[in-house]
């Protein structure tokens, strides 16, 4: 198995919606995986339920690397995400993430922050939206 990184995990989870989610995650994420967004955990269970809400709302993504960066199982970048949402409106934050990954190079652990750069107010929270 290759080593992940944002840029597919997220192209996969938000624009390929015809692949079944759980085949997604298991291929980019640890079964043992956790997430923090913004200072909330989330484990897998959450997460998942965290992109099938996402998959409602969003019809499509586009994920700009602006820095990444691998160290044997430390993994770090700074992207943003440009998201059209199926109702029209459009969402663009810019995401500092901090990861480790497992033995099969999936992510174990993700650390994030994001910044609103563009959206309404409700969707400040779209990045752990449920």
């Amino acid at each position: 198995m290759s080593a992940t990184n944002i840029r597919s995990a997220l192209d996969e989870l938000l624009n390929r919606q015809d692949l079944p989610l759980e085949a997604v995650i298991d291929r980019h994420f640890s079964p043992e995986y956790r997430q923090r967004t913004n200072g909330r955990w989330n484990d897998r269970a959450g997460f998942t339920r965290h992109v099938r809400k996402l998959r409602e709302i969003v019809a499509s993504a586009r994920i700009e690397m602006l820095d990444e960066l691998r160290d044997g199982t430390r993994y770090a970048d700074r992207h943003r995400v440009h998201i059209a949402k199926r109702d029209g409106t459009h969402v663009v934050q810019e995401v500092y993430l901090f990861a480790e990954l497992d033995i099969n190079e999936r992510f174990l652990r993700v650390e994030e922050t994001s910044l609103m750069l563009e959206g309404t107010e409700a969707d400040r929270d779209i990045g752990s939206v449920r």
